[in-house]
């Protein structure tokens, strides 16, 4: 055997070696959080436990919306829905409609926007605050079939204070119930 042999067998070993050792001591450098949960859902699976009991109902917005505050309400806005949506007279869409007039005005309002077969659903029935209140707790369990990503806002008096917001965004706002 020649000894080019030899020194090609060598480099092949010493990468390997090299390759793995750089693997170990990486794996004991670096220790990556691992997820409990899965971070998204392809789809629907087979329940292989008892079904989840119903949401709880929600607490009516109406007797909150006389002390929410607007201003929070803009903050809250900007920072959770300002990504996709906008809020001025006459604004383009983005990702989702523009929200102006949103309160007290029909679902998929917005000509020309291409709404989910969840919100066209609901083209003719008006955006109350019971309805807002609903939606923006949890879309995809208000309107099923939308589809707005968001996964729904717990707080009931941010939500207030978020209503509130939508309800300046008018010429002539919607009167408080």
């Amino acid at each position: 055997m020649s000894l080019e042999f030899n020194k090609a067998f060598a480099a092949v070993l010493t990468a390997g070696i090299a390759f793995m050792g750089a693997g170990v001591i990486g794996s004991q450098l670096v220790k990556p959080h691992r997820l409990h949960d899965p971070a998204i859902s392809l789809g629907a699976v087979a329940p292989t436990a008892a079904p989840a009991a119903a949401p709880a109902a929600l607490e009516p917005i109406g007797p909150l919306l006389a002390a929410a505050n607007a201003e929070n309400g803009r903050v809250i806005a900007g920072r959770v829905c300002g990504s996709c949506h906008t809020f001025t007279d006459g604004g383009r869409a983005g990702v989702g409609p523009n929200l102006y007039g949103i309160v007290g005005n029909h679902h998929a309002h917005m000509a020309g926007f291409n709404y989910s077969a969840g919100m066209k659903s609901k083209e003719g029935q008006p955006w109350d605050y019971e309805a807002l209140n609903a939606f923006i707790a949890g879309p995809a369990r208000a309107i099923p079939g939308t589809r707005m990503a968001y996964g729904g806002l717990n707080n009931v008096s941010q939500r207030a204070d978020l209503i509130a917001f939508l309800r300046t965004l008018a010429a002539t706002p919607a009167p408080l119930p």
